[in-house]
């Protein structure tokens, strides 16, 4: 079995995923021209029932946003539904300036980590 998720975290807040566009718009003001951590965990249960955690976390900064790019984003959907209001293998990939660690973490799935843990696991990887 395998499971993940991924937590951004802008200071001390949580940005969950957005409730509304009125809460995408929130978000997006919290990230514009800062950096925030994103953190993805990944649980792998093998057939013997161990299990094994691993956790990447990534430095993420956005440019500062303007009006238009933010009414951009929201116009686009893509925010809704995402943890941190955004999605970086998408549109908002334009809004990152600078990124330190894992990029397959911030969008949802460490695979680095993922690919070690399933291998120790005894799953045959092609």
């Amino acid at each position: 079995m395998l499971a993940g998720d991924t937590t951004v975290a802008v200071g001390r807040r949580i940005l969950e995923k957005p409730a509304d566009e009125a809460d995408l718009r929130r978000m997006l003001a919290l990230l514009s021209g800062r950096r925030h951590q994103c953190v993805s965990g990944v649980c792998v249960i093998d057939r013997a029932g161990t299990v094994r955690v691993r956790h990447a976390a990534t430095t993420v900064a956005f440019k500062r946003l303007s009006a238009a790019e933010v009414d951009w984003y929201v116009a686009s959907g893509e925010g809704m539904g995402k943890a941190g209001g955004y999605a970086i293998q998408g549109r908002a990939e334009a809004f990152v300036r600078f990124l330190s660690g894992s990029h397959s973490a911030v969008v949802g799935l460490p695979l680095f980590e993922t690919r070690a843990m399933l291998a120790t696991a005894g799953f045959a990887l092609g």
